[in-house]
C-alpha cells in the first residue's frame, strides 16, 4: 500500500497506563483486558487519510519501567509525534508526566507534536485525576490534550489522527524538513488514485514479560 507520507510515533508514560492497549485498539480495533508488560518496544502501523492523502503511521509502543528508559530514549530520535499517557485512576502516573516530558523534549526534535492522553476514562468512579488538571498541564506545556478509553475506544481514533493532523499542518507550514528522516517523516512513493485505507498491524520485536491488567 503506497502512501504520501510516513509519520513515526512513540507512545510514552508509566507502566500500566494502557499504552499497549491504546495501540491495539487503534491498529486492530480490539481490547485485550490482560496484556503482557511491554519489554523494550512493540510496533504497530496503520494507514489513515488526511486532506485526501494516504498517511502511514508507524507507532512505537515503549516500556514504562524505569529499567527500560534508556531504550525508550533512543526511540525519541526520529519521532514526529508522541502520545504521553497517564492513568486517570492513578495520580502517581500523572505526577510523573513532567519527567517523561523532560525526556521527550531533551531527546527529540523541537517540532515533535506531543499529545497528552488521560487514559481509562471509562473508570470514572475510580478517577483520581480531574480532567481540568490534565487540561491545565497541557496548556502549561503547550501540549494537545484528550481523555481516552482503550476499553471502549472513546477518543482513541481522535488521539492518533489529531496528532497526525498537527504534524501535517506543520509540514504545510514548512516547520518540518520532510527530506530529513531524522524528523520522523518520510515521503512515500507516488500515491495512486482511488487507493483505500489499509488495515492495521502489530508485532513485538522484543518479546513480552509478566501479565498485567490493561485498559
Amino acid at each position: 500500500m503506497s502512501y504520501a507520507y510516513l509519520f513515526k510515533y512513540i507512545i510514552i508514560g508509566d507502566t500500566g497506563v494502557g499504552k499497549s492497549c491504546l495501540l491495539l485498539q487503534f491498529t486492530d480495533k480490539r481490547f485485550q483486558p490482560v496484556h503482557d508488560l511491554t519489554i523494550g518496544v512493540e510496533f504497530g502501523a496503520r494507514m489513515i487519510n488526511i486532506d485526501s492523502k494516504q498517511i502511514k503511521l508507524q507507532i512505537w509502543d515503549t516500556a514504562g519501567q524505569e529499567s527500560f528508559r534508556s531504550i525508550t530514549r533512543s526511540y525519541y530520535r526520529g519521532a514526529a509525534g508522541a502520545l504521553l499517557v497517564y492513568d486517570i485512576t492513578r495520580r502517581e502516573t500523572f505526577n510523573h508526566l513532567t519527567s517523561w516530558l523532560e525526556d521527550a523534549r531533551q531527546h527529540s526534535s523541537s517540532n515533535m507534536v506531543i499529545m497528552l492522553i488521560g487514559n481509562k476514562s471509562d473508570l470514572e468512579s475510580r478517577r483520581d485525576v480531574q480532567k481540568a488538571e490534565g487540561e491545565a498541564f497541557a496548556r502549561e506545556h503547550g501540549l494537545v490534550f484528550m481523555e481516552t478509553s482503550a476499553k471502549t475506544s472513546t477518543n482513541v481514533e481522535e488521539a492518533f489522527i489529531d496528532t497526525a493532523k498537527e504534524i501535517y499542518r506543520k509540514i504545510q507550514q514548512g516547520l518540518f524538513d520532510v527530506n530529513n528522516e531524522a524528523n520522523g517523516i518520510k515521503i512515500g512513493p507516488q500515491q495512486p488514485s482511488g487507493a483505500a485505507p489499509g488495515t492495521g498491524s502489530r508485532h513485538s520485536p522484543q518479546g513480552s514479560g509478566d501479565s498485567s491488567g490493561c485498559c
